[in-house]
């Protein structure tokens, strides 16, 4: 969702409100204008390292729902909802983000989310979104073809009547902006300790360095947790000098993320886990 522009008098229209991908390294941050060919004309970012597969002894969830009350500074602002569940060894992950109130008001978001990722290696097939925000209205579906080393985008424009298709060399195993919520959970959260995990952004793989912080207690509405926080950050490509994110953890077995935020220039938004149901 884009912040208005009578907000902040001759400055540029921001998305803060396209929550799952701001908080996938906070992309969302860009202005609205930046046309998406300077992003591709940056250099290339270094070679990310190969994805750490899920520890074999953590459990994806056969079926969950986590929902999430999403606040702006201090204005309610919207509800996402993500969902897990296996298909056979494919872990399916889809989500919804909704403005809610007064937010509507100013620039209404209805987002679709979906992607899938081997619950053995880690690696995504891919990531899909259906983007419905104020006039804007754009289906987009990136593939990752592991044995031809590609990576594949199909885009269509709803309301411009237009679609395009691009191709780009992708590592041999990435995660992806909807999955990488949930595979460090996956993993052995020790504070001090980071692991580095490729992420399939767009047409891009990017390394993002995944900081096991602290331990910490949260208070949310669903109750108090004792967390592992997590700080993802990147040297190069998207992820870089966008803000500050964190995500928590619950600090036992199921590392289920009960909160999550993103620190930028114009606010913070926060995550909150409201309700959560093995259904």
């Amino acid at each position: 969702m884009f912040l208005h522009r009578s907000l902040f008098p001759g400055a540029p229209d921001f998305p803060p409100f396209r929550w799952l991908r701001l908080l996938a390294w906070s992309c969302a941050a860009l202005p609205a204008a930046l046309p998406a060919a300077l992003l591709m004309a940056q250099s290339p970012p270094p070679a990310a390292p190969p994805l750490i597969p899920p520890n074999p002894a953590y459990s994806f969830p056969a079926r969950e729902t986590l929902t999430y009350a999403v606040d702006w500074r201090v204005f309610p602002a919207g509800t996402t909802i993500l969902h897990l569940e296996q298909q056979g060894n494919e872990e399916r992950v889809t989500a919804t983000a909704d403005s809610i109130g007064a937010i509507n008001l100013i620039y209404r978001v209805s987002d679709r989310y979906e992607s899938s990722f081997n619950r053995t290696t880690g690696c995504s097939a891919g990531f899909s979104k259906q983007i419905q925000e104020g006039r804007r209205q754009v289906d987009t579906d990136l593939r990752f073809d592991y044995p031809q080393g590609k990576a594949l985008l199909n885009e269509k424009n709803l309301v411009k009547g237009t679609s395009k298709h691009e191709e780009a060399p992708v590592a041999p195993c990435v995660t992806d902006l909807l999955s990488a919520i949930f595979y460090p959970a996956s993993q052995t959260l020790t504070p001090g300790q980071s692991f580095q995990v490729p992420l399939g952004d767009s047409l891009h793989t990017v390394a993002v360095n995944m900081k096991v912080e602290a331990r910490e207690t949260v208070r949310t509405p669903l109750g108090t947790y004792q967390t592992v926080r997590v700080q993802p950050t990147a040297a190069a490509g998207v992820v870089k000098a966008r803000g500050n994110i964190w995500i928590w953890y619950t600090d036992d077995a199921r590392h289920i993320p009960v909160q999550m935020r993103a620190r930028l220039f114009w606010g913070t938004i926060t995550f909150q886990l409201t309700a959560l149901a093995q259904k």
